[in-house]
């Protein structure tokens, strides 16, 4: 079952699943966002919208993601005083040019996607130079074996999400980012809030 279709069953369940449970979260994550007067954002994996609520005014967001059925969702979302555009694409290909964001957020995608590397250099090339990625996943940690994780994986990656993904290992392959800030986002840190910046 591909990503699209999934998504497009799980359209209508999302957010009772995962609403309550990331607020929060995404509120921290969204507060990194500072002065964003002026700023073009794009929203990787935007979903059903739930980050769209929390941003602050002034800046020009665009929101991305593979699935109609959660665009629609998400277009109910967008405030009246934001500008948001939306438009159906895939995070691993990005439909833009280089360096045209000036902040990328990347809520709940990273693990998601069948590569998360290629999603984390397709964010990094549409990033300007001195710009930064907000991530909030799950991950593991390298070396870590989390057992249950890892057999759960196979099960659910092709349906929701991968339970298996270490950044460590993806930060290698995009070395234009470095690491800003990188902490625990609940307690036990398997989800976590990353800041990355890209070099000038």
């Amino acid at each position: 079952m591909s990503l699209r279709h999934s998504y497009t069953l799980l359209a209508p369940l999302y957010d009772r699943m995962v609403a309550r449970a990331t607020e929060s979260m995404r509120r921290k994550s969204l507060a990194r966002l500072g002065d964003v007067q002026g700023r073009h954002i794009l929203l990787g994996g935007v979903g059903s919208g739930l980050d769209l609520p929390l941003l602050p005014e002034g800046a020009h967001y665009t929101g991305i993601d593979l699935t109609p059925a959660m665009l629609r969702r998400a277009r109910k979302r967008i405030p009246l005083n934001r500008d948001v555009r939306l438009i159906e694409g895939d995070m691993m290909a990005l439909p833009f040019a280089r360096e045209v964001f000036d902040v990328v957020v990347l809520h709940l995608i990273l693990a998601v996607v069948p590569e998360p590397a290629d999603a984390l250099r397709e964010a990094a090339r549409v990033l300007r130079p001195g710009g930064r990625i907000l991530i909030l996943d799950k991950f593991l940690r390298p070396g870590q074996l989390a057992l249950g994780r890892r057999l759960l994986n196979p099960l659910i990656r092709h349906i929701a999400t991968r339970t298996d993904v270490v950044f460590e290992h993806l930060l290698p392959l995009t070395p234009s980012l470095r690491v800003l800030t990188d902490e625990p986002a609940i307690p036990g840190g398997w989800f976590r809030h990353i800041e990355l910046h890209k070099r000038l």
